[in-house]
Formats: structure tokens, C-alpha cells, sequence
């Protein structure tokens, strides 16, 4: 079975790749756990974070973003202190911030995901590279997410963060063409774990 390029020969990025990357997701948790996951991910690989979700699960509370956005100095501290997740200061801070900031997001237009979908027009973008190589960084899209969302106070929302949070809830499929996904419509759309 051919698979996009990236994936490592590992259960988790199988099950990932396969499972997830690419699956519609329509719940404002599971935004927000990939809000947090990418802006993780940033300047270390993939793999690192799939290793460590399940600690992350744990340290932010099921990504339950009420609960993250009351986070206070200790909490966070005792963040920084938690093996199960990169501790980096700059890039926990931003997870309470932008479960705040997402607060905002749900106050005044109902859901994160209808703010976020708006971006491709509701509906996911299947683009059908050739090969790994095509596939960009970033796109038109990705920069005016990332743009307004710092407008709004998120950080960690670079294009480049921005576009693999988009890849990865299926606001666009990237499965190259070789890959054994590629062009499938998964109408399934990804809920949080119970």
C-alpha cells in the first residue's frame, strides 16, 4: 500500500496518516488540540509530537479549551515541568492564550470552525499533487488565517503553522497522488475523544 512520502515507518504515523491527516474535523476541540499540536511542532518533527499527544491529552486536560484558558502561572509552571510534553515556555504560554483568544472566536461568531472552515469556503480544498515536492508550505489561505488569527491575538499561528493545521483537519487533502488516500472524500468528520 503506497502512502504520502512523509510517513514514517512507525504505527503512529501509519495509523495518523491513514486515520486522521486529511479527515474533515468540525469540532472546536479538535481544532484547538491541533492548534496546540502544530504551534508544538514548530522547529521539530512530526514524529516527536505524535509521541508525546498523549501526554499533551493529559497536561491540557482533553484539550478542554474553557479549562486551558484558566490556566494561571502555576499551572504553567508546572507545565514546563512535565516530561510528556516540549517544554518550551513560549509555546505553552501561547496554547492559554489561544484557547482565550479561541473563547473569543466562539463568543462572537458561534464556533472556531465555522471561523476557520471560512477560509476554504466551507468546504475541503483537494489539491492532487504529483508528488511531495508540490505540496507548499503555505498558501493564499494559510497566510489570511494566519493573519487573522494573530489579529485576534493567537500565537504560534504563522502560515506555515497555519497550513499544517489545515492539512491535518482536512481543510485541504494533500495526499499525493500515489498515495493510496488521494482524491477519496472522507466525509467522516473527526469528533473529539469522549
Amino acid at each position: 500500500m503506497i502512502r504520502c512520502a512523509w510517513v514514517a515507518d512507525d504505527p503512529l504515523s501509519v495509523a495518523y496518516h491513514d486515520e486522521e491527516w486529511g479527515v474533515p474535523a468540525h469540532d472546536d476541540r479538535v481544532l484547538f488540540e491541533f492548534l496546540v499540536l502544530e504551534g508544538a511542532q514548530a522547529g521539530l518533527s512530526w514524529m516527536t509530537i505524535l509521541r508525546k499527544r498523549e501526554g499533551y491529552r493529559k497536561a491540557f486536560d482533553g484539550f478542554d479549551v474553557r479549562r486551558v484558558a484558566r490556566y494561571d502561572a502555576r499551572r504553567i509552571a508546572r507545565l514546563l515541568a512535565d516530561p510528556g510534553i516540549v517544554r518550551n515556555r513560549l509555546k505553552i504560554a501561547a496554547a492559554v492564550t489561544n484557547a482565550r483568544a479561541l473563547l473569543d472566536v466562539q463568543e462572537e461568531l458561534g464556533s472556531f470552525d465555522r471561523f476557520v472552515w471560512s477560509f476554504v469556503g466551507g468546504r475541503p480544498r483537494d489539491h492532487r499533487f504529483a508528488t511531495p515536492a508540490d505540496v507548499p508550505a503555505r498558501t493564499a489561505e494559510s497566510d489570511a488565517l494566519s493573519a487573522a488569527l494573530r489579529g485576534r491575538g493567537f500565537k504560534f499561528v504563522g502560515s506555515t503553522i497555519c497550513y499544517a493545521l489545515m492539512q491535518a483537519c482536512g481543510l485541504v487533502n494533500d495526499h499525493t497522488r500515489d498515495c493510496f488516500l488521494a482524491g477519496r472524500r472522507r466525509r467522516v468528520t473527526r469528533r473529539a475523544p469522549a
